[in-house]
């Protein structure tokens, strides 16, 4: 199953609520563009190779997500002032990224399983990147400039 989610909110801002858990034969796809301010957004997936991928642009975005399985990918790329991302995978071989690029960033993320690997890459004053593995035979990558 394929979900694309596209918001576009000037001002105000925008709620978007996604789950999906699939089988090993049909993985999940789930792509979120939204501009704008404070927009929040929330996903779930739960199975073997599924993708999300999460664009923000404005100030004050928020996105919290998580997977559980095995070899999930999720990426998030956000650009402005003061947006946050909590993200939470919980499997084997799963693979996370995320971009910030503005001020006051904050990246809360997690893995818990074995053969994980993440990357946190902000750019920009003020951000804070809070990154927590467990298991083994993982791999993690931050860069604050």
């Amino acid at each position: 199953m394929t979900t694309t989610i596209l918001t576009r909110l000037a001002a105000s801002g925008a709620i978007v609520l996604a789950l999906a858990s699939g089988a090993a034969a049909e993985p999940n796809r789930v792509t979120v563009d939204q501009w704008g301010g404070w927009n929040e957004l929330g996903l779930y997936q739960g199975g073997g190779h599924n993708r999300m991928t999460v664009t923000q642009n404005g100030r004050g975005n928020t996105t919290i997500s998580a997977q559980d399985g095995w070899r999930n990918r999720t990426v998030v790329g956000q650009s402005g002032a003061h947006n946050q991302v909590t993200t939470d995978q919980t499997g084997r071989c799963n693979v996370l990224g995320v971009a910030q690029i503005g001020r006051g960033l904050d990246a809360d993320v997690r893995q818990t399983g074995r053969c994980n690997a993440l990357g946190v890459i902000q750019a920009g004053r003020g951000s804070d990147a809070y990154v927590r593995q467990g298991g083994r035979g993982n791999v993690a990558v931050i860069v604050q400039e």
